[in-house]
């Protein structure tokens, strides 16, 4: 759909496409540290591509267990992600399908509150960088340049998530 008639000439000038509502979408992958809750990994892609495709990107080498939401399903089957032990979320429709007059369901629902939260962990940084960075929307700029200013939020959010333990260390050596 062309936005004027104006922008249909230059189109036509140039050769290009002009759209009326053009829309850039892209993901962050991110891989966090389940004791302290700092990013160790940034992956961006673009929006159109699994979470499950990205999940050997986000491990380090060093851990033993991992967690993922829905959008990890499959992941242990994955070459590329093999090594820690993988803890995926149950889908949501299944979950909602559980009859809560079970043991079994209710046991069920207590390990997917166990993983649930766990993942929390990986919202904490998004939190950061939406409200208190006021980072809630992208422009396109190019995935690499979009990638490169999420490692610079990430990392500045590792600053603000660590900050109590770096003042405190700080107050200690200064005595």
């Amino acid at each position: 759909m062309w936005r004027s008639a104006i922008d249909l000439e230059r189109a036509e000038a140039t050769g290009r496409h002009i759209l009326a509502n053009a829309t850039f979408g892209m993901k962050a992958h991110v891989g966090v540290d389940a004791g302290s809750g700092l990013v160790h990994t940034v992956v961006a892609t673009a929006a159109n591509v699994n979470d499950v495709t990205q999940a050997g990107a986000l491990l380090h080498g060093e851990e033993t267990v991992a967690f993922g939401d829905a959008g990890y399903r499959g992941v242990d089957k994955r070459e590329e992600a093999q090594g820690p032990q993988w803890h995926v979320a149950m889908q949501p429709g299944k979950r909602r399908q559980l009859d809560p007059k079970r043991k079994w369901a209710r046991l069920l629902e207590k390990a997917e509150q166990l993983k649930a939260s766990i993942r929390a962990k990986v919202e904490h940084p998004f939190h950061v960088i939406k409200n208190l960075f006021r980072h809630k929307k992208t422009r396109y700029k190019g995935l690499a340049k979009n990638e490169a200013q999420l490692f610079s939020l990430f990392g500045l959010a590792n600053l603000v998530i660590a900050k109590r333990s770096l003042l405190a260390a700080h107050a200690r050596g200064a005595s």
